[in-house]
């Protein structure tokens, strides 16, 4: 099992969410954050005046999903969530070591 984190433009995370659905991976943990890549923030303007805002608004996604599934499943948030602008985000994978479901008590690939 690989754990997917997705950081991605607040404004693509309905597209993202579709496309896991149809993955059969509607279930997902998603969180608020804020950050910078390499544009290191953007300058604005407000009622003429110039600011800059260092970290910017982000939605990080978390999915547990099969070994055999993240190849396709990273394919598919590239995909939905990619505007080719600056700021498009980050994809990290990373190895679970095990999951349980807490109601059921089911373990590994039968918690995901």
């Amino acid at each position: 099992m690989k754990m997917i984190e997705a950081i991605i433009r607040p404004e693509r995370l309905g597209v993202v969410r579709e496309a896991l659905e149809k993955l059969s991976y509607p279930g997902l943990t998603i969180t608020e954050v804020k950050g910078h890549g390499k544009q290191e923030g953007i300058t604005q303007q407000w009622r003429g005046q110039e600011y800059r805002v260092e970290l910017l608004p982000k939605i990080k996604i978390e999915i547990v999903v099969l070994d055999e599934d993240v190849t396709r499943t990273v394919n598919s948030i590239v995909r939905t969530a990619r505007t080719g602008e600056l700021g498009d985000g980050k994809i990290f994978v990373l190895p679970v070591e095990s999951a349980v479901r807490i109601r059921t008590g089911d373990r590994d690939e039968d918690a995901i």
